[in-house]
């Protein structure tokens, strides 16, 4: 072992363990995650119990511009994390370092893009998004606030990915940590004492996110351990671009993708709600709802996921082929665990797990729970899924990441919610969530395999 850590220049990610690396870089990047998807869910549940059924279905159409926002941090950022971890394996400190310069102004500029568009076409977004009369005031609110916060936003998701990277995933958490106790404190008192409704809901969401950006930005001034902010990298190197960015391209479709499935998704609940008596904001209003209790199994999952890629990186840089593999086994059996235990909650607890978000009348009640049960019964094939994805994006594999980023979401889920509901109605909708989960996994499970058996004749060699 010790032969080994001198050969990796000590750098732990080349000679410990792998469980207990996957336990160290995994379980602050799941906090991370979670956090960034409790902030959505704690702004939804005070509002819930504080406005009702339509303040949330408001939270819900103003969704596909937060995963927007998020499409172009996570490209930036899982892109020159993945890039960055490579060049530490191959001992390249400087080209790593060159990295974070460079996708700090990217985001930087890109934040400023995101916000001018999204003002001026504010209002046709959010029609575009399914907002109806109804909600469209709440909507229009709770987005303009949210807008305004956009810079904060990115950085936070970007550094965060270059932290973990840097050898600092408890950093990471730590910023999104203190992001989501303000957010918590703050939501209850800006609603129920000031009564400013889902403005406040917005105001302290984007409060929290500051303070997530700054402690990450004071990191990488002071503390970085390979890679700080100087000024000689703080400028968009092109080359780095060129590398970089392809290996973020999996993580950005997989927020486009859900971008798009939210706006198809959301009309197509109005649409064939309207049909019925759920009505459109009640089924639009519930599905918001399932949709944020997903996001907390995928985030666990997608934290293993980003906590296993420096380890794949660093790793391949290295040539090291069997720790590769065995990162690769331990973080999906891990990933898949979580899943299915998440699965099993769903179908068997569905009305304490919704009782959380405000009591309603009975018939968002029945939907609501019947809505969880269907829509979330393939929920427990996420796990491999998103550690396979995390495992081709950072072994430098960018095309078959892209592939399986688009599979469920784009490939499968958007044409079954467009065609189901033709033959089923509102239910169709709720079906096509599970069909979708299966029909992907299978398609990933054969990718992973022919994979693995690269490998094993790599660690054979």
């Amino acid at each position: 072992m010790e032969h080994n850590k001198i050969n990796q220049g000590g750098n732990p990610l080349g000679y410990k363990p792998i469980g207990h690396l996957l336990m160290q870089f995994a379980f602050p990047a799941i906090v991370a995650m979670l956090v960034n998807s409790i902030y959505n869910i704690v702004d939804q549940i005070f509002i819930g119990q504080g406005i009702g059924y339509l303040g949330n279905a408001a939270t819900t159409i103003s969704f596909p511009i937060v995963t927007i926002i998020l499409a172009v941090s996570t490209l930036l950022g899982a892109g020159g994390s993945a890039y960055a971890a490579i060049k530490l394996g191959e001992k390249k400190e400087d080209e790593a370092e060159r990295t974070l310069g460079t996708v700090t102004i990217l985001t930087l500029a890109a934040s400023v893009v995101v916000v001018v568009a999204g003002f001026v076409f504010l209002d046709p977004m959010l029609r575009l998004f399914g907002a109806t009369d109804n909600t469209m005031v709440y909507a229009r609110e709770y987005t303009s606030i949210m807008l305004i916060g956009t810079p904060f936003n990115m950085l936070g998701v970007v550094l965060s990915n270059m932290a973990r990277t840097d050898g600092s995933p408890s950093i990471a958490m730590y910023a999104m940590l203190a992001g989501a106790f303000l957010n918590t404190i703050l939501d209850p008192i800006y609603i129920f004492i000031f009564h400013w409704g889902v403005t406040g809901a917005a105001i302290a969401t984007i409060t929290s996110q500051i303070i997530s950006a700054v402690v990450l930005i004071y990191y990488f001034v002071k503390k970085g351990k390979s890679m700080r902010y100087r000024k000689s990298i703080l400028r968009v190197d092109p080359e780095i671009c060129r590398l970089a960015l392809p290996l973020g391209i999996s993580s950005g479709i997989t927020q486009i993708a859900s971008t798009i499935l939210q706006v198809v998704m959301n009309n197509s609940l109005v649409y064939y709600g309207n049909q019925t008596a759920v009505g459109g904001d009640v089924a639009l209003s519930a599905m918001g709802i399932v949709n944020k209790i997903g996001m907390i199994l995928v985030s666990i999952c997608l934290g293993i996921g980003i906590g296993s890629q420096p380890i794949f990186g660093f790793n391949k840089g290295a040539n090291q082929p069997k720790r590769v593999r065995k990162t690769f086994v331990v973080a999906a059996v891990s990933a898949t665990s979580v899943a299915v235990i998440g699965w099993l909650v769903c179908q068997l607890f569905p009305g304490a797990i919704l009782s959380l978000f405000g009591t309603e009348d009975p018939q968002f009640n029945l939907f609501a729970e019947r809505c969880l049960r269907i829509y979330m019964l393939g929920i427990f094939a996420a796990g491999f899924q998103v550690v396979s994805t995390s495992y081709f994006q950072s072994t430098g594999q960018p095309l078959k990441a892209s592939i399986l980023s688009m599979l469920r979401q784009l490939l499968l889920l958007i044409p079954l919610i467009l065609i189901l509901p033709l033959h089923f109605g509102l239910s169709g909708i709720l079906y096509a969530g599970p069909t979708a989960d299966i029909i992907s996994a299978i398609v990933v499970s054969q990718f992973i395999i022919h994979e693995l058996r690269k490998l094993n004749k790599a660690c054979k060699a």
